[in-house]
């Protein structure tokens, strides 16, 4: 039975070797410091799908002011579903409540940015019901 809950500092190595499958190699090291900043965000919500004691997936959620209209909009920053445990909704599950909360949050929208090589991820997403938008910009601060 899944269950979907708050992370805690005991899930990091679970959540680092999630981080490692999307592509993020090498969280460990500082890892346990990103989730307290998360858990301690009012704006952030890191939220973690379990089969009992095992982390099986996760979703980390900012939700941000806009100037020019009323409501926020949420970011989903990462999402991450355990190999072996793909195919079973729990994307879907940890998606719904990243909904959820935006809802509550007052958002207007949820935005995501997924690269273009993540060809599975963007058939989920439209399942999702997401639509592309497809101008998006990025400036590296560590290419100066």
């Amino acid at each position: 039975m899944i269950e979907l809950r708050d992370a805690l500092a005991a899930d990091a190595d679970a959540i680092a070797q999630l981080l490692d499958v999307l592509g993020y190699p090498g969280t460990a090291p500082f890892i346990r410091t990103r989730i307290a900043q998360l858990l301690a965000h009012p704006d952030a919500r890191l939220v973690v799908a379990a089969d009992g004691a095992r982390v099986v997936g996760v979703i980390s959620l900012h939700f941000l002011p806009q100037l020019a209209l009323a409501g926020d909009f949420c970011r989903i920053s990462y999402l991450c579903v355990d190999e072996s445990a793909r195919g079973g909704g729990i994307g879907a599950m940890l998606e719904a409540r990243a909904a959820a909360l935006a809802r509550a949050r007052g958002c207007d929208r949820i935005e995501l940015h997924c690269h273009a090589r993540r060809t599975d991820a963007h058939r989920f997403y439209e399942r999702q019901g997401y639509s592309e938008s497809p101008r998006y910009y990025a400036k590296s601060m560590t290419d100066a």
